[in-house]
């Protein structure tokens, strides 16, 4: 699989953000939080759309948040393969609860514990 992060692959239309934080469900690996859901996605072949998010509460400059948010599309970007869809389509966001900027390391290593929570929810679903 190519470690690629193209347009298509990006969670975009607002009525499926919408229905992702009303409906989704969460898995979290301090300082991310994944929140997902089902649904039938706008663009043939993808089978996730994702997007980052970091609170403006925590992190008041625009740079400082831009920096996380490059971070988390990476690591995303880097790490995408090991996420088990099992045929099904999903809407991720990623979304960074922490009031501290973390290394590329450390964000790695946060984002394989909510792969390996995620992958284990979607065992549990499908036993």
């Amino acid at each position: 699989m190519k470690q690629t992060f193209p347009k298509k692959e990006h969670l975009k239309r607002k009525k499926l953000i919408d229905a992702l934080f009303t409906e989704g469900q969460k898995v979290s690996a301090y300082p991310l939080l994944l929140v997902y859901k089902t649904s039938a996605l706008p663009e043939e072949g993808v089978s996730i759309q994702a997007g980052v998010s970091v609170a403006k509460r925590n992190h008041k400059l625009a740079v400082t948040r831009n920096r996380i948010k490059r971070i988390m599309r990476e690591v995303y970007r880097k790490n995408k393969q090991d996420f088990q869809t099992n045929g099904l389509t999903f809407a991720f966001m990623f979304i960074y609860t922490g009031r501290e900027v973390m290394t590329y390391e450390q964000l790695e290593k946060a984002m394989l514990k909510l792969i390996a929570k995620f992958n284990a929810a979607q065992n549990e679903i499908d036993d």
